[in-house]
């Protein structure tokens, strides 16, 4: 049991993948690097996929269209069609999300187990959807949405500035944790091979959920913010 508890604690542990040798050393967590390879991966699929459009869709081009038709659907029927300005930055935040999530099946980290990266992604949906309410409403009914429907409001809706992203990052750190720590309590107690029909469900699955939560309530909250 003790062994167990060791190796699940290393697991757990956000190790540095390596220094970058300027101003004293900077460490790159795990987190970081693995980040930058699903950026990679999906602007090289980006552009494979981008390749050579034709006007009638075939193959690669179909797929590609219906996931991007989805996408838009999906963010417009929450927001409405005067937040199509905001689609690429919504589905940016889908695809990254989605792919940090089930990249445990490769074998990687997901950097969504590290709660720096939770806090980060939560800070910037709610700086874009204060943005998008400042856009939309302009500066001074943007600034008086804080004291309705009551000047006594105030400190509650300034409260929601720090309670919504806290609340938001850890409920995706908190899921996506989750799912990494059973997994490996499984493939630590499990012969090889058992867990797949596991990791299909917490890897995939579950990461996949969890990214369909974080946007639906990132733009649920900019149509709230948006609203007359």
């Amino acid at each position: 049991m003790d062994n167990l508890s060791e190796k699940l604690a290393e697991e757990l542990e956000n190790h540095t993948a390596f220094t970058i040798p300027i101003f004293g050393g900077i460490p790159v967590p795990d987190s970081c690097l693995v980040s930058w390879i699903i950026i990679g991966v999906v602007v090289l699929l980006s552009i494979i996929l981008t390749h050579n459009l034709k006007k009638v869709p075939k193959g690669k081009q179909c797929l590609l269209e219906i996931a991007v038709k989805w996408m838009n659907n999906f963010f417009l029927d929450t927001i409405g069609p005067h937040g199509k300005k905001y689609l690429p930055i919504l589905e940016t935040f889908l695809i990254y999300i989605g792919f940090s999530n089930i990249i445990g099946i490769f074998g990687f980290v997901p950097p969504t187990k590290d709660i720096n990266v939770t806090v980060a992604l939560a800070v910037m949906a709610s700086v874009l959807i204060q943005v998008t309410a400042v856009i939309e409403k302009g500066g001074k009914r943007w600034a008086k949405s804080f004291v309705e429907p009551m000047p006594a409001m105030l400190p509650m809706n300034l409260l929601e500035l720090v309670t919504r992203p806290l609340s938001m990052s850890m409920r995706l750190f908190g899921n996506v944790l989750g799912a990494f720590v059973v997994m490996e309590l499984i493939k630590i107690c499990i012969p090889a091979g058992v867990p797949v029909p596991f990791s299909l469900y917490f890897d995939i699955f579950d990461g996949a959920i969890q990214a369909y939560v974080f946007v639906f309530l990132t733009s649920l909250f900019m149509a709230e913010a948006i609203e007359d």
